[in-house]
């Protein structure tokens, strides 16, 4: 776990050799069910780029939650991320993501990633 933890922050010191910023909108529905439960939709500004056999990248914003039946919030949010070769075929990824509100909320992601 802790080699998730300073991943991201081990890409990002890296000196890139491609790199770039963007914004990305992005809408995120939930469901249980066939029930809609409600619709979150990111107004990120984020910059990625690369470094040898790593990539990463970070972006945040305002996002409005907006649950089915409720009132919409803006809250920020955001997430850190990377990715690392660790062969032709095969990579390693991680993410960190957090939504700032009264109730602070963080997630993650890790996995591997292979390609026929």
């Amino acid at each position: 776990m802790k080699f998730l933890a300073i991943l991201p922050a081990t890409l990002i010191a890296a000196a890139p050799a491609m790199a770039g910023p963007y914004a990305n909108i992005e809408a995120n529905s939930g469901f249980t069910g066939s029930d809609y439960t409600g619709t979150a939709t990111d107004f990120h500004l984020g910059y990625e780029g690369s470094s040898g056999v790593a990539s990463f990248g970070l972006q945040g914003g305002p996002s409005v939650v907006s649950p089915d039946g409720g009132e919409s919030e803006t809250i920020l949010t955001g997430k850190v991320f990377g990715s690392v070769a660790a062969s032709d075929s095969l990579s390693v990824y991680g993410e960190i993501s957090a939504a700032f509100d009264d109730v602070n909320s963080y997630g993650t992601k890790a996995g591997v990633k292979y390609s026929f």
